[in-house]
């Protein structure tokens, strides 16, 4: 814990003073060691059946949307008075996964996954400023993981 204390402790961000350095090694391991917390309340509290972390990413799912309504104050509940943590006012979302379920630069469907616009775009933006073949190659590698063979084409055509 000491080790964490100097990490947070050296870094600052914005008025609170709150946070890790993104991209830091360090920081996925001690975010997965601040809410493995979070992580047993989810299961074993809220008993979620299909719950889903990366970092400080969520994602709870369910059919019952009332029950997932319920448990909103629970974890906001849950996350001020044990880790000093709180939800992100505009990262909140209820919706059905049929109409695709953003989540770490996917849109996430039942039977297939897309690239978030977003994502697509700083991705070409950086292309176009020529990259190393390792990052062109990170690039392929992000595209593997979902439906984006149009993509990688078009990376392969045009930047190789």
């Amino acid at each position: 814990m000491w080790l964490l204390r100097q990490v947070v402790n050296s870094f600052h961000v914005g008025e609170n003073n709150k946070g890790l350095p993104l991209g830091n090694l360090t920081s996925q391991l001690f975010a997965n060691i601040y809410l493995n917390r979070f992580d047993q309340f989810v299961k074993h509290k809220l008993k979620a059946k299909y719950y889903i972390r990366y970092a400080d990413d969520f994602v709870i799912l369910s059919e019952d949307k009332e029950w997932l309504i319920q448990q909103i104050n629970l974890i906001r509940e849950f996350l001020s008075d044990n880790l000093d943590l709180e939800l992100h006012p505009n990262k909140l979302f209820l919706r059905m996964v049929s109409s695709g379920l953003d989540f770490l630069g996917w849109v996430n469907f039942p039977d297939h996954r897309v690239l978030r616009r977003a994502t697509k775009n700083r991705m070409f933006r950086k292309l176009r400023g020529n990259l190393s073949r390792e990052s062109l190659n990170s690039y392929l590698g992000l595209l593997s993981h979902g439906n984006a063979r149009k993509l990688s084409s078009i990376i392969n055509n045009n930047f190789y």
